[in-house]
C-alpha cells in the first residue's frame, strides 16, 4: 500500500496524468511493464491492425470508469477488438 508521504515534489511527475488523453491511459513507464506481457501475433494469420497499447487503454478506461462496453470512447479501438 502506498502512503501519502510517497508523493513528494521530487516524484510527483510520476503521478501526473495531465498530459494523457484520458486519466486512465497508461504512461510510457506503465506501458513498458505491460507490453512484454502481450503475446505477438500468430504466424500465418493477418497482421494486427490495432495498436495493443490502445486496446489496453480501452480496458483501463472501462475498469476505471465502470462504463459499459458499448459506451467506450470512439477514439479507442472498437469494442469488438
Amino acid at each position: 500500500m502506498q502512503e501519502a508521504t510517497d508523493v513528494t515534489p521530487k516524484n510527483r511527475h510520476r503521478y501526473d496524468c495531465s498530459t494523457l488523453r484520458y486519466p486512465s491511459d497508461l504512461t510510457n513507464a506503465e506501458w513498458s511493464h505491460v507490453a512484454p506481457l502481450i503475446s505477438p501475433a500468430k504466424r500465418g494469420g493477418n497482421k494486427r491492425t490495432v495498436d495493443g497499447r490502445e486496446v489496453v487503454n480501452g480496458l483501463m478506461d472501462i475498469l476505471s470508469t465502470g462504463c459499459q462496453w458499448r459506451a467506450i470512447p470512439k477514439d479507442l479501438p472498437p469494442r469488438s477488438t
